[in-house]
């Protein structure tokens, strides 16, 4: 067996592991189920790719993303390890031939979604496979009580059974005390066992300014604090209205959304990634797999919709550990709206059910069939011809997997594949016989490396060009050539795909969980109230208050969040705060004072400093102006 700190260096150029990395690492090589909690940016991936290139067989990693495991591959592909995936939307031959490879071939890492896991063709082959970890990123979504939980991930546990003496390693960024006891009984650990690094960052400095001209306020932070941004809205136009608003200002900005083409989207991550956009307005469709360290600001105009969420976000900035701040732009009118939220975004039972009909009349299936049919989906032109809600109906969406009834899956480019089937004679033969073919088969064989052995990517408009034709025509005749098993030919596609979990069902037939339902809506009026407090308390460290949340509790403040930096101007020591507090609320517990009076209660010290202090508790909210014009302590800061 290999040595961790030998692959690491080899594989990855690193001559030494981050805290807590090697920590994880030996308990995965002694056997051990592990759960792993690592803030956004501390290094998960490593945790479980070093102690696989360890041992031999192959790591199976469940993955809610797309994105994400395509990402993972193309970064393990490049630094000469064999990795693959499999996910909604490929074919079931090239499944079978992904597999086949899994089992047969050098392949170390196999990206599976978990919806994957039950399949008769997945179980089938994992018996076969020599596996020598389960490694479960996103481990949160197993827990009902978390913010994206997901079914499949129940599903985890089952397949387990096949290899019951592999360990398995958990990973997430953003667990509760009671998610982090869930995961664990969830995945049938033999023993509890969780490492976990503190979620501070001590480089990135949290802030919640209280604004109302949020895009002046925006301008005026981005020119203040140079470098690369992510700005974050709720919704699809915005992105564009502040993009634009700030190109005006002379401040270069791209907007970017799930419902832009890929090739769109491809050119404007590339352009913000190699800094040639400075700042990037977007929904929470972006940041996902991205890794850009020298992130400075990361900005929200609105309201995340959990701490989690704020977390993960905001905790794409400052990843080369240099300082970076993370910003919520906050108002009177967010903290009203808060809780209309849950009416805006969650859909009733009966809206639920509405969805549901309606995709079935959309893809044109009759009741009792659609049984496993995958299904491509444009959810923008669903809404439209139904006049949904888009927020609503993605909730909808997810009840909807959450009930098994149907699986959404993300939208992600797959680029163009081929792989020759012919034999090199039967292809020859068959250029003599079709000479029309013949220039673009030679080409194709001149220009792609592996075509005999497996599936290789082209690209038609490259070929196209080279050949003097156009890119349907070159488009057209592989589909031909496909069709007569000359070539296997997998079309590029960037949509997202439906699948039928069971039969389609008569809405009155729709038998919804409402209890589940009604559980699921109270856990999001939770996480919506967490936030809320943590965007409307001002009264003590903006990073404690996450932490805590997270059920980390700190008695040291981070000294660079918005209210430290105030905290920090009083010129006092934790001594001496902490006691003119207590002075100040012993003598206001029981009636109010005016601020006149309340100079006198602190002896023998500087006026200057006495007033400043109580200036600082009536801007932070904690001493509240009374009718009478007298100040009270504020219990619900």
């Amino acid at each position: 067996m290999h040595l961790p700190k030998d692959i690491l260096l080899k594989y990855w150029g690193y001559q030494s592991f981050r805290p807590l990395q090697e920590d994880i690492i030996n308990q995965v090589l002694e056997g051990k189920d592990t759960l792993a909690l690592l803030p956004t940016g501390g290094g998960k991936s490593i945790c479980f790719q070093v102690p696989s290139m360890c041992m031999e067989g192959i790591c199976i990693v469940v993955s809610p993303l797309i994105a994400l495991m395509k990402d993972q591959v193309y970064h393990l592909e490049a630094k000469g390890i064999k990795a693959t995936a499999i996910y909604s939307g490929m074919s079931k031959r090239l499944i079978d031939q992904t597999l086949d490879n899994c089992i047969y071939g050098e392949v170390k890492f196999l990206y599976v979604s978990p919806e994957r896991l039950l399949t008769d063709i997945f179980i089938a082959r994992v018996k076969k496979m020599k596996v020598n970890l389960w490694a479960i990123d996103e481990a949160h979504c197993i827990s009902q009580w978390g913010y994206d939980f997901r079914p499949p991930y129940l599903q985890i546990a089952d397949i387990r059974e096949h290899h019951p003496d592999i360990p398995i390693l958990a990973l997430s960024a953003t667990a509760t005390p009671k998610v982090v006891v869930d995961i664990q009984e969830k995945l049938n650990f033999k023993l509890p066992n969780l490492l976990q690094k503190s979620f501070l960052r001590s480089n990135l400095s949290y802030s919640v300014l209280y604004e109302d001209a949020k895009y002046a306020k925006l301008v005026d932070i981005l020119q203040k604090v140079k470098g690369s941004s992510v700005v974050y809205v709720r919704n699809r136009r915005k992105t564009k209205e502040i993009s634009d608003y700030l190109n005006q200002c002379k401040i270069s900005a791209t907007h970017y959304h799930a419902g832009l083409s890929m090739d769109e989207r491809t050119l404007k991550q590339e352009n913000w990634i190699r800094n040639k956009t400075r700042v990037m307005v977007s929904t929470n469709a972006f940041g996902m797999g991205i890794d850009k360290p020298d992130v400075r600001t990361v900005i929200h105009m609105d309201m995340p919709e959990s701490p989690e969420a704020y977390f993960q976000e905001a905790g794409r900035a400052g990843r080369d550990e240099k300082r970076a701040y993370a910003v919520l732009l906050f108002n009177l009118a967010d903290k009203m709206n808060a809780l209309d939220q849950l009416e805006q975004t969650m859909p009733s039972i009966a809206e639920i059910k509405n969805v549901y009909n309606a995709t079935g009349n959309f893809l044109q299936l009759a009741i009792g069939s659609g049984l496993e049919g995958v299904f491509k989906f444009d959810l923008a032109a669903f809404c439209r011809q139904y006049n949904f809600n888009p927020t609503k109906t993605v909730h909808a969406f997810k009840f909807l997997e959450q009930q098994e009834y149907l699986l959404l899956s993300e939208g992600v480019y797959q680029s163009s594949k081929l792989m020759v089937k012919a034999h090199k004679d039967m292809l020859y033969k068959f250029m003599v016989e079709n000479k029309g073919f013949e220039s673009l088969i030679k080409f194709i064989l001149r220009s792609y490396s592996g075509l005999f052995d497996g599936l290789s990517k082209i690209d038609e408009k490259q070929i196209a060009k080279t050949l003097h034709t156009d890119k349907a025509k070159v488009e057209k005749a592989l589909t031909y050539l496909d069709q007569l098993e000359i070539v296997q030919y997998e079309r590029a596609n960037d949509f997202p795909f439906l699948k039928f979990l069971k039969p389609r069902k008569a809405p009155i037939n729709l038998d919804l969980d409402v209890k589940f339902i009604e559980t699921r809506i109270a856990v999001f009026k939770e996480k919506l109230n967490s936030i809320l407090h943590y965007a409307t308390d001002k009264s003590q460290c903006r990073s404690n208050v996450l932490l805590s949340y997270f059920g980390e509790i700190r008695e040291d403040r981070c000294g660079v969040c918005d209210f430290c930096l105030g905290r920090n101007k009083l010129d006092l020591n934790n001594v001496e705060y902490q006691h003119f507090l207590d002075l100040i609320r012993e003598a206001i517990n029981e009636e109010e004072h005016s601020l006149e009076y309340l100079m006198t209660i602190i002896p023998n010290q500087n006026k200057d400093k006495v007033a400043h202090f109580l200036k600082w508790l009536v801007d932070y909210e904690i001493l509240k102006k009374a009718e009478n014009g007298k100040y009270f302590w504020n219990e619900k800061r």
